[in-house]
């Protein structure tokens, strides 16, 4: 009796996409690109180890010595930070786990690459820019080009929406409501929606745009020069060059790296210094949950500041430790 021959790699990677995450998980088109792009290292870095080309690649090659090796070359080689090293291996993990329920032969492979642990890593506080420094980014754009009007418009959306990148360039012209009360509808991560509402200075800002280069409703609101949804590599060029114009006026913004998710941190830190209750700003910035938004609390040393001066501090008198041993007072000098 012939023993049972386990599916190849390529058909279980081609049904796990299929079948698992598009089909059953309904998952994102972000969610498919962010595991297409991890298994497209992967590969490439199983071609490069063990000479074969992905269609050659065999179930057991994948084993947990091997996935060590490529976290650690995402990390030595290709310099990824802990979190993006995480991030690739949450895709295999997943791909993983699929495999252990489809294909009870490499059970005892998928278990070992799933015991993995994910790395730990810190969380440093969160950065912000001041109300001066994000203005003077919003009207760096050159209004008298399309793309500078576009761009102020883009970042004064930004700016009032919190949006993250993937939800601003998504947003289409039926995603906006301007009479009678300026809003727009975003959708965020796990296909959550959420309704922002709008200044009144974006509001007309939005008007004039859509005025003199209308587009059809289901267009993007923030096209790129061929009509079609702006990337995330062209709206983080168009940000790299309103910070450089906004140095021109405060040259310590050219030391700042100053990023995409920066200005979305600058909202909530400006709403909660203006007394906004935390659970609005968790709302507002579609956080699944205001434990995320604690961490903007943390950062803000001028609420810690009021706090500590509307607390009295002790009136015991401080009291000096001196050693009493000659061991003592050797430990107490080194």
């Amino acid at each position: 009796m012939s023993r049972p021959v386990p599916q190849p790699f390529p058909v279980l990677l081609q049904r796990f996409f299929v079948q698992r995450l598009v089909q059953q998980q309904h998952v994102t088109p972000c969610t498919v690109t962010a595991y297409r792009d991890s298994f497209r290292l992967l590969l490439a870095f199983a071609h490069q180890r063990l000479q074969k080309r992905p269609s050659d690649i065999a179930l057991e090659d994948l084993n947990a010595s091997f996935i060590l090796d490529f976290l650690n070359h995402l990390e030595v080689d290709r310099h990824n930070c802990s979190r993006s090293r995480n991030a690739r291996f949450a895709a295999i993990r997943s791909f993983m786990e699929y495999v252990s329920f489809e294909e009870p032969l490499a059970l005892g492979l998928a278990q070992s690459v799933l015991a993995i642990p994910m790395k730990r890593f810190e969380q440093p506080l969160v950065g912000f820019l001041s109300r001066e420094h994000i203005e003077a980014i919003l009207a760096a754009p050159d209004a008298s080009t399309w793309t500078g009007q576009r761009d102020r418009v883009m970042l004064t959306v930004l700016y009032n929406t919190g949006a993250r990148v993937s939800e601003l360039i998504g947003m289409r012209v039926s995603d906006l409501t301007l009479e009678p009360s300026a809003w727009v509808q975003i959708r965020g991560k796990g296909r959550k929606e959420r309704s922002v509402p709008l200044w009144t200075g974006t509001a007309k800002e939005l008007k004039r745009w859509l005025h003199h280069y209308p587009h059809a409703p289901d267009e993007p609101l923030f096209p790129g020069r061929s009509g079609r949804t702006l990337t995330r590599v062209g709206f983080t060029e168009r940000l790299k060059l309103a910070v450089k114009l906004a140095a021109h006026r405060y040259p310590e913004l050219a030391k700042k790296r100053v990023f995409n998710h920066l200005i979305r941190h600058s909202v909530a830190m400006h709403m909660l210094q203006s007394g906004v209750d935390i659970t609005v700003i968790a709302l507002w910035l579609g956080h699944e949950s205001p434990v995320t938004t604690h961490r903007y609390v943390e950062a803000d040393l001028e609420m810690k500041d009021r706090a500590l001066k509307a607390l009295q501090g002790p009136s015991c008198p401080s009291v000096r430790y001196r050693p009493k041993d000659d061991v003592l007072r050797f430990l107490q000098s080194l």
